[in-house]
């Protein structure tokens, strides 16, 4: 699932209102990022073609049909097999290499991994 930003940006409005008519989908992202009607349009044309969204009559209503976990999961999927060649091990290596954590973000982590084994 190659997921691109500008969809992801309509899927972030769907995901916040769930069913929204195209037209308030317009709105919103003209008031957040400046775009206009025609590129609204033609991203969530691209989505429903997709099947990341779904219209329905009358009004044009968007509805969301993924869940943002589910996108979540597969981009990070799609990110260790792009970057680190599928190895989760090296992906969370540097992840862990590169971030600063608090220290509840640690003991998270830390009751996460033990609850896995």
């Amino acid at each position: 699932m190659k997921i691109f930003d500008s969809e992801l940006r309509v899927l972030n409005v769907l995901w916040e209102e769930q069913e929204i008519r195209a037209s308030q989908v317009c709105k919103i992202l003209e008031e957040k990022i400046g775009w206009n009607r025609n590129t609204t349009y033609t991203v969530i044309k691209k989505c429903i073609e997709k099947g990341y969204i779904e219209r329905t009559e009358p009004h044009f209503i968007c509805k969301i049909l993924l869940s943002k976990e589910e996108v979540q999961k597969q981009s990070v999927i799609d990110l260790v097999d792009k970057f680190f060649d599928g190895s989760k091990a090296e992906f969370m290596k540097t992840f862990l290499e590169k971030q600063t954590f608090t220290q509840q973000e640690k003991e998270e982590l830390k009751k996460m991994i033990n609850e896995w084994n």
